[in-house]
């Protein structure tokens, strides 16, 4: 991991896809955003809105996460999304909306570091379509949940393996472990 060019994507952290089976992801994933944010380093956080007759709609009949309290970030991560580097919403699985592939150029990121909800989709869908964009993608293991259960992430991870390499799964201390060499890195310039 090139801690140096990495930026953290907190995906889909939002008041709707939080539920018993999601719920423990919260307090991990507020810990990884409180360490990379106290290292200094760039965090992103994606927002989903589902709208009247989306595909989520016609094909799945699901038409929840169209309006606040669903669609607010949960409380916990609420500041620190106001004071991260960017908020991204979007109205389909992928970080990589038109706004957010351009702020990524522009920002010289090499690496992106994901967590949030669902494992199985929205954050697998962002982590695969940085990979096709040339970029490493990571995802935090245990600070990404699925709101469909445990069964689901582990599938999601599984697909993950296949999708970016078994090698770009990672747990969010060996994220925090490459936290110092970017702060020494920083102390020198």
């Amino acid at each position: 991991m090139d801690i140096g060019n990495a930026a953290l994507v907190v995906i889909d952290m939002q008041n709707g896809f939080v539920n018993h089976h999601s719920r423990d992801a919260v307090p991990a994933v507020c810990d990884l955003v409180a360490r990379w944010s106290a290292a200094n380093r760039p965090v992103i956080f994606t927002r989903y809105f589902n709208y009247p007759d989306s595909p989520y709609e016609r094909f799945f009949r699901w038409d929840r996460l169209q309006e606040p309290p669903e669609t607010d970030i949960v409380p916990d991560l609420a500041q620190a999304a106001a004071h991260a580097h960017a908020v991204i919403d979007k109205t389909g699985y992928t970080l990589f909306t038109p706004d957010a592939t351009a702020l990524i150029r522009l920002a010289g990121w090499t690496d992106l570091v994901f967590c949030g909800i669902a494992t199985e989709s929205c954050v697998l869908k962002s982590a695969a379509d940085a990979f096709e964009h040339g970029y490493a993608p990571w995802i935090v293991t245990d600070a990404s949940a699925s709101d469909a259960g445990p069964d689901v992430h582990e599938a999601g991870l599984v697909v993950a393996r296949r999708l970016i390499g078994a090698g770009q799964l990672v747990t969010a201390d060996y994220v925090v472990g490459q936290l110092p060499a970017c702060v020494r890195t920083t102390m020198r310039d």
